[in-house]
């Protein structure tokens, strides 16, 4: 809870839709204000760009689902099982976009 609490409360002012998670290490993102990529080419800019990982959540859906999921779902995933300081670089870094 810690860790998500801090996570959560550095990306308050980034442009990103923080959306409810409980029970989980992952927090869920809402990236539609950011940009218009599907969410895997959103992961691997974020990546390669930026050096944030981030996790796609389309790869948890079958194929008939996908078409309807990457029109209406910008969300990804950040892991925060990490130390302090490696979420706060995270944070700043996405408070920049």
């Amino acid at each position: 809870q810690q860790k998500r609490d801090l996570l959560l409360n550095a990306l308050k002012t980034s442009r990103f839709t923080l959306l409810p998670s409980k029970g989980t290490y992952f927090l869920l993102l809402d990236y539609s204000t950011i940009s218009s990529l599907n969410d895997r080419e959103f992961c691997q800019w974020l990546t390669k760009e930026k050096g944030v990982a981030a996790i796609p959540l389309s790869p948890f859906y079958q194929a008939e689902q996908l078409e309807s999921y990457h029109q209406n779902n910008k969300v990804i995933r950040l892991c925060f099982s990490k130390n302090n300081d490696t979420l706060l670089k995270a944070a700043e870094i996405l408070c920049q976009l």
